[in-house]
């Protein structure tokens, strides 16, 4: 198992910390699901729950006792650039899919990375709600409750989701082929979908952040597929701007078309 010479934890042993953590951010989520958690706005947009708080305070300190050395990047943190000097750096969504979890819907998890050189090496979704859980670790696979997954084998009908106005750009002959699946709020969970098979792809609007595709990348990394911008490129996590741009999830050649998509 690869070892970071100066941190000395194995990516099987991040993957146990992680996903432990994950294990009881879920319950505590649990505990206000469906049980009308109160209710702020950030920025008049985007809502945030007594919830997301308390599971971040948890994660913030478990994590970070049990790792005082890395870096730490949540999207219900106020960011400290200190974190830019860390190898390595935990970079979480408390809970991915507030949205869903406020409105009663169980398509959303807890996502918890670990980051070495702007690459996820382990990753976990916790999506308690469901019942299911993704994990990955660089070199080792993707795996959903224990079973591994692989994405999806090319088909002539391509299932996709993500914008339709994204989807709209395709070379005509691709878009005839595509069956556009149903709106998906926790865009973590979206790429796991695509890490096991469930969706052809997905494309991803301007606008994302690290903590919503950090661990989602190292799972569809090990599943076979990979996420890009319109020059092929993978993103880089937990640099000095945890925003990214627009980006496709998939894998093959779909891919490739996708990514030329983006620059339409």
């Amino acid at each position: 198992m690869p070892v970071s010479e100066d941190i000395g934890h194995s990516l099987q042993e991040e993957l146990s910390l992680i996903a432990q953590a994950a294990d009881e951010a879920g319950r505590i989520a649990m505990r206000y699901f469906r049980r009308d958690p109160d209710v702020w706005w950030k920025e008049g947009q985007s809502p945030v729950s007594e919830a997301d708080l308390e599971v971040d305070r948890f994660l913030r300190r478990t994590l970070t006792e049990a790792r005082p050395a890395y870096g730490w990047l949540s999207e219900e943190t106020v960011d400290d650039e200190e974190r830019l000097g860390a190898r390595r750096t935990f970079v979480v969504d408390p809970i991915d899919g507030t949205r869903a979890f406020l409105g009663g819907r169980d398509i959303w998890c807890v996502s918890i990375a670990v980051v070495e050189d702007g690459r996820a090496i382990a990753g976990v979704l916790d999506c308690p709600a469901r019942g299911e859980r993704f994990t990955a670790t660089r070199g080792a696979g993707a795996w959903r409750n224990g079973q591994p997954i692989t994405v999806r084998q090319a088909q002539p009908e391509l299932v996709l989701a993500g914008p339709k106005a994204m989807m709209k750009d395709l070379p005509p002959d691709v878009h005839a082929r595509v069956a556009p699946h149903p709106y998906v709020p926790s865009l973590a969970y979206r790429v796991a979908m695509v890490a096991e098979g469930r969706l052809d792809a997905t494309f991803i609007k301007p606008s994302s952040h690290d903590w919503d595709l950090a661990a989602a990348d190292v799972i569809l990394g090990e599943a076979g597929g990979s996420i890009v911008d319109g020059a092929r490129r993978r993103p880089r996590y937990a640099g000095p701007n945890p925003r990214l741009g627009a980006l496709a999830a998939g894998s093959g050649l779909l891919l490739d078309v996708m990514a030329g998509a983006l620059l339409v």
